[in-house]
């Protein structure tokens, strides 16, 4: 995955306007847009209703150390 995204929006290219938190920053911004910052799943008998081959990954686009919170919303019965 790493290999792909830095294809497509590689770290530090010259033509990235915005680069205020450093070469990192734009390409960041472009690999969530592909890649989504948030996730619906089904809950079924009180678990994750995944199949067998699914999983939630998470994955982080920066280099810079950030703190970062996951949250979870749980709606419904």
């Amino acid at each position: 995955m790493e290999t792909v995204l830095q294809r497509l929006a590689p770290d530090g290219d010259p033509e990235y306007r915005h680069d205020y938190e450093g070469d990192d920053d734009m390409s960041a911004h472009i690999r969530c847009i592909l890649t989504n910052d948030s996730l619906t799943v089904p809950v079924s008998n009180g678990r994750a209703a995944l199949g067998t081959w699914q999983g939630i990954y998470l994955y982080e686009h920066r280099t810079s150390r950030f703190n970062r919170e996951i949250v979870v919303t749980v709606m419904g019965d």
